[in-house]
């Protein structure tokens, strides 16, 4: 059983780092997804459940100069009490004697919402006063904020260390993202098969690089697909393509053949000749795109060859679509892979989805309950994958 599961926190005062850094209406400031509250809920219900107290602690936005009216938390007070089923006080700065007060005065069921931390630039510092003044509001430090997990900054990292061993740990959510992540990077079993979309090969190429030490297929759509045939010497007409990273597409192949890693590139593309909704398309070679034409999705014969892959698969990590699904004439090739993933999984996989552009596409073609994990952190994601250490992991699991 997990530590936090197993923890009785009758009586105790949990400081919880979530991520609430929710869209908002910017006229209303309602909430325009909630995903990332609700996948918080079930840490904060548990501890409830014990009797313990709950002390909420969150960035929201990018507030450049202190206090601004449209990052403020107070925006999610209403959302909260709908979600947990309580009333949820709420304390107008963080560290200001206001909140000392109520979270001093907190009973068991209770709920206290602390001020968008980031309206301290001493968060984003990483300052250890900052994160010795936020720890004095809790007995226990529960980190649940995947999402900020690569970011070392005073609530994400620093402040662990002001709690003893037995004292700090995961939330649910961080633990199911820890396993997710180590049981596809540290214990996938084969074949493994890493789709990797998205626009440039520059965003991806460390993720990529790490996982030809442990894929045995690495698929590549989207429009970093076209730096790559671009490098092979095809045509790619006015597809995306970096050409300051030709050299390093050619080495990732090399040594993707060295290792006996097979690396899918889509055979043919659907092309136009903008990039925009209305765009006249046409399907071709996707090393045969004539000139004034771009490729914005995978083709036909591409999508059949991934979804053979795909299902030959024991282990799925999916991050980053296929082509430009926001538009519906360029969907075709995101949707038949999200599809696949999905029929795999029924089929016994294991497949996790990670990135914003990935959740994206599961989440609009309702099949993120038809995969078996879906990650709540993009950055945190793409970090894990490269194989760096994320400060608000390493300050929980370092004892």
């Amino acid at each position: 059983m997990s530590k936090f599961s197993s923890f009785n926190f009758s009586g105790k005062k949990a400081l919880i780092r979530v991520d609430f850094n929710v869209p908002l209406d910017k006229a209303t400031y309602a909430i325009t997804d909630d995903t990332r509250i609700r996948a918080a809920i079930p840490t904060v219900k548990k501890i409830l459940a014990d009797g313990g107290s709950v002390i909420l602690m969150s960035h929201m936005g990018r507030p450049k100069e202190g206090p601004e009216e449209k990052s403020s938390l107070k925006h999610l007070i209403a959302h909260l009490e709908q979600s947990i089923g309580v009333k949820v006080l709420f304390a107008n700065d963080c560290i200001g004697s206001e909140a000392y007060q109520l979270s001093a005065s907190l009973k068991g069921g209770q709920v206290l919402l602390l001020e968008n931390l980031r309206f301290y630039k001493e968060e984003e510092k990483g300052d250890e006063a900052f994160a010795e003044k936020l720890s004095k509001h809790g007995d226990v430090y529960v980190n649940d904020a995947f999402g900020t997990a690569h970011r070392a900054h005073a609530s994400t990292a620093v402040i662990a260390k002001y709690f003893s061993t037995e004292n700090k740990m995961f939330g649910l959510l961080m633990e199911g993202e820890v396993a997710a992540g180590e049981k596809v990077l540290l214990n996938a079993q084969k074949p493994f098969t890493a789709i990797i979309g998205g626009a440039k090969v520059s965003d991806k190429i460390l993720i990529i690089e790490n996982l030809l030490d442990r894929a045995t297929d690495i698929i590549i759509g989207g429009g970093m697909a076209y730096t790559f045939w671009k490098a092979l010497g095809k045509n790619i007409g006015n597809s995306l393509c970096e050409e300051d990273r030709l050299a390093l597409a050619l080495e990732i192949l090399e040594k993707a053949k060295a290792k006996g890693v097979n690396i899918h590139l889509p055979i043919d593309s659907t092309i136009a000749d903008k990039f925009a909704a209305d765009a006249q398309t046409d399907h071709c070679e996707s090393g045969n795109i004539p000139s004034g034409w771009m490729g914005l999705d995978i083709g036909k014969q591409a999508i059949a060859d991934f979804k053979s892959v795909i299902l030959n698969s024991k282990t799925i990590l999916w991050n980053g679509p296929m082509g430009v699904f926001e538009m519906e004439k360029f969907q075709e090739g995101t949707k038949a892979i999200a599809l696949t993933v999905a029929e795999a999984t029924s089929n016994g996989a294991y497949s996790l989805v990670g990135g914003g552009d990935s959740v994206a596409a599961v989440n609009m073609f309702h099949l993120a309950d038809k995969v078996s994990y879906v990650s709540t952190g993009g950055g945190a994601m793409l970090e894990f994958f490269e194989g760096k250490t994320l400060p608000g992991i390493a300050a929980i699991q370092k004892l």
